[in-house]
């Protein structure tokens, strides 16, 4: 089933863009890679693309790592809350983190003046915003586990703490750095929304571009191309983080009884940075996104939100924004169902290991081959929907839209249930086997708790994660049923004091179901892990958002 799922729904729409691309005859034609590649524009926006996804990764790192110090190996009161003010912004929409930034650096928003709306100074700024959570419980959740006893060793020994950090900490710290810094590049690579919105005329990547080639200028060969090598970079940039996680796997011996300490004078430089970085730039865009939804006109009124139940100046929609947002919940409830069912059959089967080289190289592929929809354009994705299964009339159907959605979804639940499965000693089933037990019964009484104490959370991510999707979405959602995340988009990009105030409006709406989500699951892990006397983070308790992509084993 998750084979047949993922060769329909992927590989085919996949392949035909492709095909359409590169062979618009029937014949392979790779002419088109010469003209795409030499083209000015295409290296332009490939050096903004490596730019921003760059720079953005090393600003995380440079912030993450003080984070992680601060909210993970100390104790004070609040480092909970923080702790989930930190991860949420990791699973908010793009479109609504564009919005929020947007509204901060606009003409009008507190850094108005400082000509940052369109630069890629404000795109950076906003993908640092997204992924700075991720270095944070990354790095700390491995540093939570460090045995200290070797850094007081090499106090004891006369090592100054900077010193013992620097020679005993950070080479212990240095895979889950790698492995946050590579998967950080990742998503910032493959930025959509954000750039859509803050990135102007002049801003780009090859997400956005392929984008431009296909619904501006039908341009499928400049798309495919532009494809293949945004599929090259992140290889690159997964093969990266897989190396990083092998390393932590076979050099790290860890322990899940390190207590935190309290706050130390040592800690006064990390803990101001963090405490900087939280205020000034995770809380700051989404305040100055729910004050601006409270204004019209230099006036404070409610006028943005009781909109919401009309259609925009000048008739700017076909349906109300609360119509908008039933059709993205119904959608991303459908989604999650699908992508909990494929990705539970999938990781039941990735998390064994098999004897046999040859089953064990099978699973690792089946494993890669359901990764691979984090590495293909998610306009790719979409448009390739249209011209593949048009024909079927799947496209003029509602289920379209759950479809494409839990196409997304599914690689993001086989990575949360994951760590839970694999902690499960084998010698467990072969136990309850060697007693009678039938298979189903095996995998009912020994897989099936760590199961669904996992699929409650998978169910969250999966929901916020459909909830938000706006890349191929925009390509299906049919006028008379858009989701939330394209009415947001149309409406900012209307003219009209009202149309504005709707779109910030409907951003805070947005962001607040994610964010419900996302502080839902999370409370979840944690009286799960109350509950049975296990830590947040350790194996087989579940971890919160994407963190499954880059959880070390």
């Amino acid at each position: 089933m998750p084979l047949a799922f993922l060769a329909v729904l992927f590989f085919w729409p996949v392949a035909t863009l492709m095909g359409r691309g590169l062979a618009p005859d029937g014949a392979l034609d790779l002419t088109g890679f010469a003209e795409v590649l030499t083209a000015p524009r295409t290296w332009r926006i490939l050096a903004q693309t490596l730019t921003q996804a760059t720079a953005a990764t090393v600003i995380c790192v440079v912030l993450g790592v003080p984070g992680a110090l601060v909210l993970y190996r100390r104790s004070f009161p609040g480092r909970d809350l923080l702790c989930g003010i930190v991860i949420v912004p990791f699973v908010l929409p793009s479109v609504v983190v564009g919005v929020a930034f947007h509204a901060l650096v606009t003409k009008g928003g507190p850094l108005g003046g400082l000509g940052l709306d369109g630069t890629l100074t404000a795109v950076v700024a906003a993908l640092v915003f997204f992924n700075y959570g991720l270095v944070v419980r990354t790095v700390g959740t491995m540093w939570s586990r460090l045995d200290p006893r070797a850094v007081e060793a090499a106090r004891a020994l006369g090592a100054s703490p900077w010193r013992a950090w620097r020679t005993v900490t950070l080479p212990s710290l240095a895979p889950a750095i790698a492995s946050a810094a590579s998967l950080t590049f990742l998503f910032c690579a493959t930025a959509y929304g954000v750039v859509l919105v803050l990135g102007g005329v002049g801003i780009g990547t090859i997400e956005t571009e392929i984008y431009v080639q296909t619904a501006q200028y039908l341009n499928l060969r400049a798309a495919a191309v532009l494809s293949v090598v945004q599929l090259l970079v992140i290889a690159a940039a997964l093969w990266g983080a897989e190396r990083a996680r092998a390393a932590s796997t076979a050099r790290l011996r860890l322990r899940l009884d390190v207590p935190a300490t309290p706050l130390r004078r040592a800690d006064v430089p990390a803990l101001a940075l963090t405490a900087v970085t939280i205020g000034g730039l995770l809380a700051a865009p989404v305040l100055v996104l729910v004050v601006r939804s409270l204004r019209r006109g230099g006036r404070w009124t409610l006028a943005n939100y009781t909109d919401l139940g009309t259609r925009g100046q000048g008739g700017a929609l076909l349906v109300t924004v609360w119509e908008a947002a039933a059709t993205s919940l119904r959608a991303a409830v459908v989604a999650a169902a699908i992508a909990l069912a494929v990705g539970s059959a999938v990781s039941l089967v990735v998390s064994r290991s098999p004897r046999s080289r040859a089953l064990a190289r099978a699973v690792s592929l089946l494993d890669a081959a359901f990764m691979l929809p984090l590495g293909v354009s998610a306009v790719t994705v979409g448009f390739g929907f249209l011209i593949t299964l048009a024909p079927t009339g799947l496209t003029a159907s509602w289920w379209i839209l759950p479809l494409a959605q839990a196409v997304v979804a599914v690689p993001l639940v086989v990575r949360t249930l994951l760590p839970a499965l694999r902690a499960i000693d084998s010698q467990q089933r072969e136990a309850a086997a060697a007693l009678g037990a039938g298979p189903g019964r095996v995998l009912l009484t020994v897989d099936g708790p760590h199961l669904a104490r996992a699929g409650g959370l998978a169910a969250g991510f999966a929901l916020a994660t459909s909830l938000g999707e706006f890349g191929a979405t925009s390509f299906l959602a049919r006028p008379t049923e858009p989701t939330l995340p394209v009415v947001l988009y149309r409406l900012i990009g209307r003219p009209g004091a009202q149309n504005q105030g709707m779109g910030l409006a409907a951003g805070v709406i947005l962001a607040v179901g994610t964010a419900v989500l996302m502080l839902g699951c999370e409370w979840l892990q944690n009286r799960w892990a109350r509950r049975e006397g296990a830590r947040p983070g350790e194996p087989g308790t579940p971890t919160t958002s994407r963190e499954a992509l880059w959880q070390t084993d």
